[in-house]
């Protein structure tokens, strides 16, 4: 979808460095038979981190996700709020937004369709945290086939 003037779309960049990071976290624990912290959230194989960088951070208005899926598959995106600090702290639970924003593609389906109601909601709200940071960091969890290469996707904002 083309974006008009008056618009600002944010794409969804995939964070190699981070999910590298958080998997090297995973694999510590296991080889030292260690226990996450107490409500620590570890990086399943299926996930992935990425990120939006707000060029703009204030006068926001959500419009719309455009996201687009190369093949049929789930991806489930979950926002992290303004308190982690991937340099300095463990992801916690505590700290994964809801709603989650969930989007399909069924096979033989051209469009992707989502729960709408969650992901305005979803999106409004990540206008109001982008207020407050430059940076935004989101887990993506494939599923049913689907790899982060078959995934193109934005946020679109009124500015």
């Amino acid at each position: 979808m083309a974006v008009q003037a008056g618009m600002l779309e944010l794409p969804f960049v995939r964070d190699d460095q981070l999910t590298r990071c958080m998997r090297l976290r995973f694999q510590s624990l296991q080889q030292k038979n260690g226990r996450p912290q107490d409500g620590e959230k570890l990086l399943h194989p299926n996930e992935h981190v990425y990120r939006v960088d707000f060029i703009q951070q204030h006068n926001l208005r959500f419009l719309r996700w455009d996201i687009q899926l190369e093949r049929p598959g789930k991806v489930t995106v979950t926002g992290t709020s303004q308190h982690w600090t991937p340099d300095l702290t463990h992801l916690m639970n505590r700290q994964l937004l809801e709603p989650v924003g969930i989007f399909w593609k069924k096979p033989g389906a051209e469009e992707v369709e989502c729960n709408e109601a969650d992901a305005q909601e979803f999106g409004e709200r990540i206008a109001e945290l982008a207020r407050i940071r430059k940076v935004m960091y989101f887990l993506l969890a494939f599923t049913d086939g689907l790899e982060p290469a078959q995934l193109k996707g934005s946020i679109v904002f009124r500015a």
